[in-house]
């Protein structure tokens, strides 16, 4: 009973209290509930994954990647966790950074929110990006991988329909994050709940609010964004895969 009015409370003064948002990313309320969405298009925008440094170990957290972009000439405008991992920070199914695989794509249900079929694929090639159900996505790029790809689930929308798992009155509430695409594939929606949602929420966002007909799962023990023009840089445990967005520090 206390969180049914602490949470819209909540979200009433997260909306009254933001200042007028520019950019990428803006506060949305939906269903009395917070959320931060970030819109970017993969046909401008240079997004991209990572997973590990020059040394081969796991970039961990935003601020090591931050750095390693900007020795590089660039600018991360923006940054959030990009798949489920393991305890040694190895993505638990396919990981794919410029066209190299760091692990294989898992096609058969197990444990867990990423065992929970369909999952999916948040892919990026070229000038175009996706999520695809998994069986689906390894139909596609069985011979040519994409540049970036990282598996996760389960998926939230499937065409459309929400995953048929998903349960409207699920009493796992976390803070949770994912990623939709737009029906024309011409924008690329990143989300992550401000308060504790459960899945079927988090899933409805992406159907009914975004309107993205496939949208993708990506986590909800570990979910933290990096947008540096919001003040927002959220640490705690590292991270395994990271899905970000480079700037030239040359670009207006």
């Amino acid at each position: 009973m206390i969180r049914r009015f602490l949470l819209p409370a909540l979200a009433a003064l997260l909306t009254a209290c933001s200042p007028a948002q520019e950019g990428p990313c803006e506060t949305r309320i939906f269903e009395s509930m917070p959320y931060l969405v970030c819109r970017f298009e993969p046909a401008g925008d240079d997004i991209r994954l990572f997973l590990r440094d020059e040394t081969g170990a796991p970039f961990g957290q935003f601020d090591r990647l931050a750095n390693s972009v900007a020795a590089q000439g660039g600018s991360l405008i923006f940054a959030m966790n990009a798949g489920m991992y393991h305890d040694d920070r190895r993505p638990v199914g396919l990981y794919v950074e410029e066209e190299q695989s760091e692990m294989g794509l898992v096609k058969n249900a197990g444990p867990g929110n990423f065992g929970m079929l369909p999952n999916g694929v948040f892919w990026i090639d070229g000038r175009s990006a996706g999520v695809t159900e998994t069986l689906a996505y390894d139909a596609r790029f069985t011979e040519d991988p994409p540049r970036f790809a990282t598996q996760s689930g389960p998926m939230l929308v499937i065409d459309g329909e929400l995953h048929p798992d998903l349960n409207p009155d699920g009493t796992s509430l976390r803070r949770r994050n994912g990623v939709g695409i737009s029906a024309d594939g011409e924008e690329v929606f990143f989300v992550i709940s401000d308060a504790p949602v459960n899945f079927h929420s988090f899933a409805r966002l992406f159907r009914d609010e975004l309107r993205t007909p496939n949208a993708l799962y990506l986590d909800g023990a570990v979910s933290k964004v990096y947008v540096p023009s919001l003040e927002r840089n959220e640490s705690g445990l590292d991270m395994g895969p990271i899905v970000g967005v480079v700037r030239r520090s040359d670009r207006s």
